[in-house]
């Protein structure tokens, strides 16, 4: 028998808000995070909006002199962590700290170091580049810098599956409680690539949405969508598994009881056409906690805003789920706070635990106009309905498929 896996706490900066507080708060009042992108002169950019993080001070999360070796993404992610981990009452010296581990992963890590690091390799050479550059710039810093700053000595690891990379590293810290190789692990996802060449790259891609109306940038579902609008920010949850909460007295906010992932095998950037991949992923999740799918009444989905992901996540659920896909209350939490990539998951799967807790499934905010081909049930309004199970999927470039199945606290 499998090992049951909890949640006992969570963090998160995301761009409505720095606290998981602050960002259900927004959520509930369907609230967006979209404006003119401040970080750099969007002069000859297609794109000129982003869901960027306001107001956050790094030093308010961390000794000063640590937030001066993290760049953005590594900032997040801890403070993230902080709140998540003092959410749990977890408290380390009483923890065998090899126990407790790290799984955070980035999708890109930091863009800005390379920016400003080639520019002074053109600018004045090799001499002058930062001793910090690797440090500062790879992936796995954010795992490094989050199992640093809190004494986390188990298993750290950063999984970067692009756009599923918070679910998948979610997933993978459940399997490895599960294996019996932590008791605790603290996951999530973080990112910050809203900079010069994130958006270049992204718009060269038409991905993103050239929408200079913040109503209409991020619309996930609706027949008029245009591409993603690029987020940023950090979702941490603390996994724990079920009898070492109990026995410290921890508070449970939902059980994690299934994960599944597959691979399309089939395009860089686009979904499976047929959805095959992510229904199966979902079909995985669903079976590895013994659940039918008729008991699964509403997903978050990965709903990124651009034509392929929306319609194609669309025929996975029909394939998924069949004749009870019509019955399904499915949203997107990026009509809000955009597309936060690695971070995505994440804070996605934050947004399903308070919705199990509430009983209320956030609207997917601009959704007007309904298109032909997504037929489904998108919750133009916010819904208040009790459920048991959330199930939350993220599909990345390279094929990535990641399902997470949660359940309602029930002793």
């Amino acid at each position: 028998m499998s090992r049951r896996v909890v949640v006992t706490g969570m963090g998160a900066i995301t761009p409505i808000g720095l606290s998981v507080e602050k960002f259900w708060e927004g959520i509930q009042e369907g609230r967006t995070g979209f404006g003119p992108i401040t970080k750099f002169d969007t002069e000859g950019y297609k794109c000129k909006l982003a869901a960027e993080v306001k107001g956050f001070d790094a030093k308010q999360y961390m000794d000063p002199r640590a937030a001066r070796r993290m760049e953005a993404f590594c900032q997040y992610a801890v403070a993230a962590a902080k709140e998540a981990i003092e959410d749990a009452g977890l408290n380390m010296e009483k923890e065998d700290p090899f126990r407790v581990g790290t799984s955070v992963g980035s999708g890109i890590g930091s863009l800005q170091t390379l920016e400003r690091e080639h520019s002074k390799l053109l600018e004045k050479g090799p001499g002058r580049i930062n001793p910090l550059m690797v440090p500062l710039m790879i992936s796995n810093m954010a795992a490094g810098n989050v199992s640093i700053q809190f004494g986390l000595k188990g298993k750290s690891i950063d999984v970067v599956t692009a756009c599923a990379t918070g679910t998948n590293s979610i997933g993978e810290a459940f399997r490895s409680i599960q294996y019996g190789e932590a008791e605790v692990m603290v996951a999530g996802g973080t990112e910050s690539s809203i900079t010069p060449m994130g958006v270049a790259g992204f718009t060269a891609l038409t991905a993103l949405s050239t929408s200079e109306d913040p109503k209409r940038c991020s619309i996930p579902f609706d027949k008029e969508r245009s591409g993603f609008v690029m987020g940023e920010g950090a979702g941490i949850v603390v996994l724990e598994e079920l009898e070492h909460a109990k026995a410290r007295g921890a508070k449970i906010y939902a059980e994690l009881v299934g994960y599944g992932c597959t691979s399309d095998a089939f395009h860089i950037t686009s979904p499976a056409e047929d959805g095959s991949g992510a229904a199966k992923a979902m079909e995985y999740a669903m079976a590895d906690a013994g659940v039918a799918k008729e008991e699964v009444t509403y997903v978050n989905a990965h709903g990124t805003a651009t034509h392929h992901n929306d319609l194609f996540e669309t025929r996975a659920l029909h394939l998924c789920f069949g004749e009870h896909a019509k019955n399904l209350k499915i949203n997107s939490t990026k009509s809000m706070v955009g597309h936060l990539l690695g971070a995505a998951g994440a804070v996605e799967m934050i947004a399903c635990v308070k919705e199990l807790q509430e009983g209320f499934l956030h609207a997917t905010v601009g959704y007007q106009v309904p298109d032909e081909e997504c037929d489904l049930d998108y919750c133009k309004e916010p819904v208040r309905e009790e459920i048991r199970y959330a199930l939350t999927n993220s599909l990345g470039f390279g094929g990535h498929n990641a399902s997470l199945l949660l359940k309602r606290w029930e002793e």
